[in-house]
């Protein structure tokens, strides 16, 4: 049975016009994800549907493990065929979940297969997937090249040492750039201190700087931030639940450190004023290279300590969490702007009841100095489904500027979720054709034809300036 038809999620001529004639061809930058650069550099092939679309899947795991599929059939010793056959069990099961709609793209996009998956075609679509992902054109490489994507951005750890990205830059067979994203949450982890201790020595030995103080340490994340620079970094990312408000003086902060040097443990207090004293000063660094920084806020990681402690974190246990926002992120934010060290920033959201809180964050510090610099960024996580996503331009649209919107990302870890790309132009078209039916908006195919392009590309093109 065919599902992904031409007019999918098109309800009206305009979504149409602008989707098919317009969006549809536009190339990819995809400014955040979890991609392999190992994988990309080696033009991997993947042996199999299940090691390339389930392995790391924490949404499908979820919908697995809430239908009562044994833990052995996800992230255990099953077989990868085994492993594909229990998700088919499982797919019939997800509708009106986003999983429906992506898994029956993705397969249609990646595979030419236009089927309900279920457990009566299972076994032949996981053969043909299987056969297709045999072929060169179904390479890592290949993959992103059927997809149109132009630029990707990866996720990278300060002592990564980008040996795949300079590979792949080397590459004459890879015409798309693969830059590295500077993620260093690993250099703020002080609320696990003798690991955090045994990281600093880490990056000592990588630097060549032994830390002292908080100044020599910062030395020594500077190295590292401009060796990331050589190599074509221009986004930073963190992973925070919140900003926090330092409740002590710099002097305070300074001797905090000092002591938790010399092997004392600090409070909860000083590990947070730390954390904010070290994310102010990199933040500048970003600003003094011209990067833009990312912060992805708001999750409360490994709710299942239980389950956590048996498979290991970012197994698929992770919820929305409900931190106040507000009050941490103006003062980060401000702290910045009163330096005159500001750099351009995307703030992406978990918990919904904040959307306006963000949207309106941004708005409070785009100071005309740079077009759309301080972005609320694309819906994140739990909420890159349909329902969140129309939410998100209509919340963006009421309090802030639609067409500044730098779109969508896909913040995966699977060379399959590129399909995701088409799901929210698709979205984004039928949001503009729905208010020209309606009347909100003009009957202007120029004009909408120019958001489009925008949101979906130019956009970025214009702010990362790759």
């Amino acid at each position: 049975m065919s599902f992904i038809a031409d007019d999918f999620l098109l309800e009206n001529p305009m979504a149409n016009y602008l989707y098919h004639e317009v969006a549809t061809h536009l190339p990819i930058i995809d400014y955040h994800n979890h991609l392999s650069a190992k994988d990309i550099a080696d033009h991997k092939q993947f042996d199999n549907i299940t090691d390339i679309w389930l392995a790391g899947d924490h949404y499908k795991w979820r919908a697995m493990r809430a239908m009562g599929i044994d833990e052995r059939y996800i992230t255990g010793d099953a077989t990868a065929e085994e492993k594909f056959l229990k998700w088919a069990e499982v797919v019939p099961s997800t509708l009106r979940n986003p999983l429906f709609h992506w898994t029956h793209l993705e397969l249609k996009r990646y595979f030419g297969i236009d089927e309900l998956l279920s457990p009566q075609n299972a076994r032949a679509i996981y053969a043909e997937a299987n056969q297709q992902l045999s072929m060169p054109m179904h390479s890592a490489v290949g993959l992103l090249n059927r997809m149109n994507v132009q630029v990707i951005c990866t996720t990278d750890d300060p002592f990564d040492d980008l040996k795949y990205h300079q590979q792949i830059k080397e590459d004459p067979l890879i015409s798309f750039k693969v830059l590295p994203t500077w993620r260093p949450d690993s250099l703020l982890a002080f609320h696990q201190q003798s690991a955090m201790r045994a990281t600093i020595q880490r990056l000592g030995l990588l630097t060549g700087i032994i830390t002292e103080d908080i100044d020599s340490y910062l030395k020594a994340i500077k190295i590292r931030h401009e060796y990331f620079h050589e190599m074509g970094c221009r986004l930073s990312d963190h992973g925070l639940n919140k900003f926090n408000v330092p409740k002590v003086k710099d002097t305070i902060i300074r001797g905090s450190f000092n002591e938790f040097i010399a092997g004392k443990d600090i409070s909860e207090e000083e590990v947070e004023s730390i954390q904010a004293y070290l994310l102010l000063e990199m933040a500048k660094m970003d600003n003094d290279k011209g990067w833009v920084q990312q912060f992805h806020l708001g999750a409360l990681r490994n709710a299942n300590q239980t389950r956590v402690d048996i498979l290991g974190a970012d197994t698929g246990f992770d919820t929305v969490g409900d931190y106040p926002q507000a009050e941490g992120l103006a003062w980060f934010l401000d702290s910045l702007e009163k330096a005159e060290s500001l750099p351009k920033t995307i703030l992406y959201n978990l918990n919904p009841s904040y959307n306006e809180v963000f949207a309106t964050m941004a708005g409070s510090f785009n100071s005309g100095d740079l077009v759309g610099k301080i972005q609320w960024g694309a819906p994140w996580w739990y909420q890159d489904q349909k329902d969140g996503i129309e939410v998100h331009l209509n919340i963006l649209s009421n309090l802030g500027l639609l067409r500044l919107f730098v779109g969508m990302l896909t913040d995966s870890r699977s060379l399959l979720s590129f399909s995701r790309h088409e799901y929210f132009r698709r979205i984004l078209c039928n949001v503009f054709g729905q208010d020209v039916e309606k009347g909100l908006i003009p009957n202007d195919k120029d004009l909408l034809r120019s958001y489009v392009e925008g949101i979906c590309y130019t956009n970025a093109v214009d702010y990362f300036g790759f």
